[in-house]
């Protein structure tokens, strides 16, 4: 019987844990892999020609100039991660990385499957969740409501 009370109230504990600490870190590190890597794809703010040459060879997507994937790639890699840090839109830079990540799994590296679930799984408490009260998206829905 102490067993049990002794689970729960370690269970009791583990409910404590804020859901906005949860989406914050949900949020901030998925956003740091795909900033850094997005940051191998750029010099200044001109794309890498090897980036454009890991599209054409290592990457290779199907139904997509290799230039303009990775030009898509470079926006996406810096654009959505720093809406995810500052909490802006975060359930729509949040759902446009997680189709990334789609792409990614399906075409590039399928073999990543652990990995990429990790970040899919990060997306999707932003999704369903939301960012949290650390975040820009709920101090304007704090704002929008007080003006009501």
């Amino acid at each position: 019987m102490k067993l049990v009370q002794a689970i729960g109230g370690v269970n009791a504990l583990l409910d404590r844990i804020p859901q906005s600490l949860i989406s914050f870190a949900a949020r901030i590190f998925p956003a740091a892999v795909f900033w850094m890597s997005g940051r191998t794809k750029v010099e200044g703010w001109h794309l890498k020609d090897s980036a454009i040459a890991l599209f054409q060879d290592e990457y290779a997507l199907p139904w997509i100039d290799p230039e303009i994937a990775a030009r898509i790639a470079a926006f996406s890699e810096h654009f959505f991660p720093i809406l995810l840090v500052i909490g802006l839109a975060s359930r729509f830079a949040a759902l446009a990385l997680l189709g990334m990540t789609a792409v990614i799994e399906i075409f590039v590296y399928p073999d990543a499957w652990p990995t990429h679930g990790v970040w899919a799984t990060c997306f999707l408490v932003v999704i369903a969740r939301g960012p949290g009260v650390l975040s820009l998206d709920y101090l304007l829905g704090r704002i929008s409501s007080s003006r009501r």
